[in-house]
């Protein structure tokens, strides 16, 4: 038995039911992995809330690290005994042990303690996709990072220093901005004191980026593509200030032949290969120093409501984690 979180109806941080399941053997294809510790992500609330709509009951949370314990049939890159973590769908993440799909199970070196691996599953294989596999960016190219003070932004701020990519981020607050230029970006507008497109021309000489990266959706929408020059890919990966309304897509050929993507980070972790390519990645970045988890908030697995409530009303910042 595991205690495991789930709900059986979509709602509020009140919906979160701590309960004892039973786990199981791993069929084929399967690990059993007991967890040290797990991951909080927007994407949680989102699923708690209805607005990813889910067969309930349902267990959530979509990262951990801990040790696997059994394997099933046919998996090879996995023994027992092995430290592991992970970012991938199905939800079940909060629980102390679960039986999973061992294909998006990735080692984790020794290096790394389980807390921070938890941690930066998700985040750091978001900020992964975006600099490595959306659209080609060059040491030297502009990037404009939306949310750079989050557990994305933070790692996003870290790793375009060590690739010597040029970062703009936004944020909320001036402590917020100076937490991003401390992880790397070259300078952090406060978009509640300060237009941040006429920044972003006034840092770029009026040419703009060639690429937008924007978690925060309907509210920077527009301005991220103002902020766009000619040719510009806009990759759109969140909703945090709700959905982007329909829009003409006009408004791309007259900004100057602009392009926009909407991806998702599991539909680069689906490939075995490159999940386990991408986590190689990101564990090397954090191996060498260039990439340090951000652990601002920890809860116990009891404490999962509460931790709901804060991640929602904007009071974290970088990761938050619950450990068991």
């Amino acid at each position: 038995m595991a205690k495991t979180v789930i709900i059986e109806a979509h709602g509020g941080p009140e919906v979160l039911k701590l309960t004892d399941r039973e786990v199981g053997e791993p069929g084929p294809g399967q690990i059993r992995i007991r967890h040290h510790a797990v991951g909080l992500n927007f994407i949680d609330c989102y699923q708690r809330s209805g607005a990813y709509k889910m067969s309930l009951p349902h267990a959530l949370g979509m990262e951990a690290a801990g040790v696997v314990e059994a394997v099933g049939e046919g998996v090879t890159h996995l023994k027992a005994g092995d430290r592991a973590a992970y970012a991938a769908n199905p939800p079940g993440a909060y629980s102390e042990a679960r039986v999973m799909p061992a294909a998006t199970v990735c080692p984790l070196p020794d290096g790394i303690s389980f807390e921070d691996a938890a941690s930066v599953m998700l985040q750091g294989l978001t900020v992964n996709y975006l600099f490595r596999r959306t659209t080609p960016i060059a040491k030297g190219d502009t990037v404009l990072l939306h949310a750079a003070a989050g557990g994305v932004g933070l790692i996003g701020c870290q790793w375009a220093k060590s690739d010597r990519i040029r970062l703009i981020g936004t944020a909320g607050s001036d402590e917020k901005c100076r937490m991003a230029e401390d992880a790397g970006a070259e300078v952090c507008v406060n978009y509640r004191t300060e237009d941040f497109v006429a920044r972003v021309k006034e840092l770029t000489g009026d040419k703009g980026v060639p690429v937008v990266m924007d978690s925060v959706g309907k509210d920077t929408f527009d301005g991220s593509l103002q902020c766009l020059s000619p040719l510009g890919f806009m990759i759109l990966f969140g909703a945090a200030s709700g959905p982007v309304p329909p829009f003409d897509i006009q408004r791309l050929a007259a900004g100057g032949s602009l392009k926009l993507t909407r991806p998702t980070v599991f539909t680069h972790l689906a490939d075995f290969d490159s999940c386990q390519t991408m986590a190689k990645e990101l564990f090397d970045k954090m191996l060498s120093g260039d990439v340090k988890a951000s652990i601002g908030q920890t809860f116990a697995l009891e404490e999962v409501a509460e931790a709901h409530r804060a991640l929602e009303a904007r009071e974290t910042t970088g990761s938050t984690i619950l450990t068991l």
